[in-house]
């Protein structure tokens, strides 16, 4: 399967996933009621409705905000769906699917509530990480397989011929 098929692949997996944790966990079970549910000692499920983008930052009360980050997230996911459309391997093709995949389903949650649904808390002790989702995991991990990606070596680098550009001082 070539990069974007495996990327467009990746998308709608990472959709699905995301949309059905969300909604199973909000309309099939008590958790609203019943929150937090121990998973682990550093573990947690919870109700938590962000307004803004990433670890709650740029909180949005109104509806210009939510529309213009809802918006924000649609030609995210274009210009992603156009760089996928050339991607050159398939880490590329499944770390932009990822990426897109997290975008739409975030943007789902906030053109119909107003807000992303975030339910997976960890922690240690004092220390707190921020409320997330599995589309905020699949975003996080397809940018680091955009940066893997990036640092790794040209494909046939090594198999290329050598310059043919005389050292410096000869001509």
């Amino acid at each position: 399967m070539n990069p974007f098929r495996v990327g467009l692949l990746t998308a709608l997996l990472t959709l699905v996933a995301d949309q059905a944790s969300k909604l199973w966990l909000y309309f099939r079970t008590d958790l609203v009621l019943t929150q937090p549910w121990r998973l682990t000692p550093n573990a947690d499920l919870v109700v938590v409705w962000n307004r803004g983008v990433s670890y709650g930052m740029f909180q949005q009360e109104g509806d210009l905000g939510r529309w213009l980050l809802v918006a924000f997230s649609i030609a995210a996911v274009l210009g992603l769906g156009l760089w996928m459309r050339r991607a050159g391997s398939r880490l590329l093709g499944v770390s932009l699917g990822l990426v897109i995949g997290g975008a739409i389903g975030n943007a789902i949650d906030r053109a119909l509530y107003g807000a992303v649904f975030d339910f997976v808390h960890l922690h240690a002790g004092a220390w707190s990480w921020y409320v997330f989702n599995l589309a905020d995991a699949a975003i996080v991990a397809g940018v680091v397989g955009l940066v893997i990606d990036a640092l790794r070596p040209a494909r046939g680098a090594a198999t290329q011929a050598p310059s043919k550009v005389p050292p410096k001082g000869q001509v």
